[in-house]
């Protein structure tokens, strides 16, 4: 749940008022690319390690496709209605008062942000062990090198490019395809994984899911730059979503066929050892290098869209003014984010640990997000809405109640991550009021 520029902007952005350039196609491509990322290649062991069934594995991914559809139709409908920079902190705003939202940028400051640093710093080590293993704390050594290393680049002004962000996501799908394809036709489950007991929570597996169709709030703000709005909102949506649910359902068959549940459920990198059962070792190391690589990808992203959102945060609010550096903002960042990793690795299961720190901060500001489309759709009843969410106040409300079972689910079935994560957000409270009486 990120935003592409300062909580807080206050001017309506300048791709707002440009005519419409997204095509349909155009449309489809970008949601798909946003969507699809690395987080698939480790998120189906833990879907496995909370469910009971093949079957339930299978379901719970189809859910979590419908649900993201629904989700992206209602902030479709926020942002044509309110075509903002601030996203997510605009809507907050408007419906619920700037306290909130400004508790929100500081959540997305503290928690949603640095924790999806870590998370793809845990991915890439994770891959990065299976080709060149560091002893027992390799994944965490990978990705706290890989947050210094990467922060130091863009400190001395090497930045990603475009070409080379959009070549790293065909090399995502390309891999996912591969993984598909291979599995398929070379992989046989290995009899010799002995099934273990672990308890079973959906609500849990299905937290895992909605994370790796994470990305599509992002996608929904393309809407207000899309061709023929009213009708083409929903055609790239449906298609897009469409196209990602059925490449998550394939390469959820491949992992059942060619590890089993228990094979699934007991993996650390669920791809390598696919491609181990098709391919032998060198399968592995080829699949490792591959999602190694697009995950750093993904991770240096991240970095830089956080620091230039800390960096307009502090411009915009004077107590955090010493983010408005773009050095200072890069170095905070890096040092909660190698926080996090150290915390991951107490816990002796980093990625696990980072979902479970961000997801109650995440859903419940999702959960307040699908509120204020109800709430400013009744207290600004004659706003020009260019699009409007289909079956409306029940795709909102059904929206908001997965929202509030997932906020449940995410306290309830995790662990003291979670706790800290909520704690991280309830210390930004003393900050908000000593920010307004310094203003």
């Amino acid at each position: 749940m990120t935003e592409s520029n300062a909580p807080g902007a206050t001017n309506i952005s300048n791709a707002a008022r440009k005519p419409p350039l997204l095509s349909l196609t155009d449309a489809i491509a970008i949601i798909v690319g946003v969507v699809i990322g690395t987080g698939i290649f480790e998120t189906p062991a833990l879907v496995a390690a909370n469910s009971s069934t093949a079957s339930m594995v299978i379901l719970t991914w189809l859910i979590g496709g419908v649900v993201s559809l629904i989700g992206a139709l209602c902030y479709a409908e926020l942002a044509t209605t309110y075509p903002h920079v601030g996203g997510n902190y605009e809507y907050l705003k408007r419906a619920f008062g700037q306290q909130v939202a400004f508790l929100f940028a500081w959540a997305r400051m503290t928690v949603v942000q640095t924790g999806s640093i870590a998370l793809l710093a845990f991915v890439f080590g994770d891959y990065a062990s299976q080709f060149l293993p560091l002893g027992a704390f390799s994944n965490s050594i990978y990705g706290a090198g890989a947050i210094v290393f990467l922060t130091s680049c863009n400190l001395i002004g090497i930045r990603q490019g475009k070409r080379i962000q959009n070549l790293l996501t065909i090399i995502t799908i390309l891999g996912l395809v591969t993984v598909i394809a291979l599995g398929l036709l070379f992989a046989s489950p290995n009899e010799s994984v002995k099934p273990i007991q672990t308890p079973h929570h959906w609500g849990s597996a299905l937290l895992f899911v909605l994370l790796s169709y994470g990305g599509w709030n992002e996608a929904a703000y393309i809407s207000a730059e899309i061709r023929h709005p009213n009708r083409n909102i929903v055609r790239s949506l449906l298609w897009s979503i469409a196209i990602i649910t059925a490449l998550y359902l394939l390469i959820n068959v491949t992992y059942l066929r060619g590890l089993g549940l228990s094979g699934m459920a007991q993996s650390r990198a669920i791809a390598a050892d696919l491609m181990r059962q098709a391919l032998g070792e060198s399968g592995a190391v080829l699949i490792s290098i591959l999602i190694a690589a697009t995950a750093l990808g993904s991770l240096n992203a991240t970095i830089f869209t956080g620091a230039r959102t800390n960096y307009a945060f502090g411009q915009d609010v004077p107590l955090f003014r010493f983010l408005g550096r773009w050095r200072t903002g890069f170095i905070v960042q890096s040092a909660i984010a190698l926080l996090l990793i150290l915390m991951g690795t107490l816990t002796r299961n980093g990625f696990e640990a980072m979902v479970d720190y961000t997801a109650p901060v995440f859903w419940f500001f999702f959960l307040l997000s699908g509120l204020s489309l109800i709430l400013l759709r009744i207290r600004e009843p004659y706003r020009l809405r260019p699009f409007q969410v289909p079956f409306y106040p029940i795709s909102p409300l059904f929206f908001c109640a997965v929202c509030g079972y997932l906020l449940y689910s995410s306290l309830v079935y995790t662990g003291i991550s979670a706790i800290a994560g909520v704690i991280v957000v309830v210390l930004g409270i003393p900050f908000l009021y000593w920010s307004q009486r310094s203003a």
